[in-house]
């Protein structure tokens, strides 16, 4: 199959939609924007004309991803989960006349591999998600997280690091820079740089 869009679904022509993505009802896909291979796009979600979607990602049921965001391959996205793109936002300007295209400066974020973006989470920009991080359900995220990294909370703070299979990744040894970490889960073992973990 090309992909499914259900009836209900509106899909600019002007979007570019991968090989196998399903997209389901009352979604909306705005110009320009790309969605890969394999993607699933739940009840009511938006994606905003001119984002980048990877491969494998699955978009839950009523998220909104604005322009300016990118996310890589296998990126899941929570119900109810925002992407942003502007971190001063007015209807007004000072003079109480009504803010145009103009007005408005567009912000980026960037999503990396395997990153997911718990329900309800909001992410501001300018930010950048690193590959396998993991933000909790309800935290806004107000700036870059570092790979594998988890956030939790308003705003969101490092609280600890997971692994690839989502679950905490707990340290078990460190040499010089470096904490040697386990999965609690499935016994990975993995290195994080204590640069990285500023605070946890």
């Amino acid at each position: 199959m090309e992909h499914t869009t259900h009836p209900t679904a509106d899909v600019s022509p002007l979007a570019t939609i991968g090989h196998g993505t399903r997209i389901w009802h009352h979604a909306q896909v705005r110009e320009g924007a790309s969605i890969g291979r394999d993607c699933v796009l739940g009840k009511g979600a938006y994606i905003d004309h001119g984002v980048s979607i990877g491969d494998n990602c699955k978009i839950q049921n009523s998220a909104l991803i604005y322009s300016g965001a990118t996310l890589e391959d296998g990126v899941f996205v929570g119900p109810g989960a925002c992407v942003a793109n502007d971190r001063h936002p007015r209807a007004i300007k000072p003079d109480g006349t009504l803010c145009t295209e103009s007005d408005w400066q567009q912000g980026t974020v960037i999503v990396r591999h395997g990153v997911s973006l718990g329900a309800n989470s909001t992410v501001v920009p300018n930010a950048v998600i690193g590959e396998w991080a993991m933000v909790a359900a309800g935290a806004v995220v107000v700036g870059d997280v570092p790979a594998h990294g988890l956030v939790e909370g308003v705003p969101a703070r490092l609280t600890g690091f997971v692994c690839r299979c989502g679950h905490r990744l707990k340290k078990v040894g460190e040499s010089g820079p470096i904490w040697e970490m386990r999965c609690t889960y499935c016994g990975e073992v993995m290195t994080i740089s204590k640069a990285s973990a500023d605070g946890v």
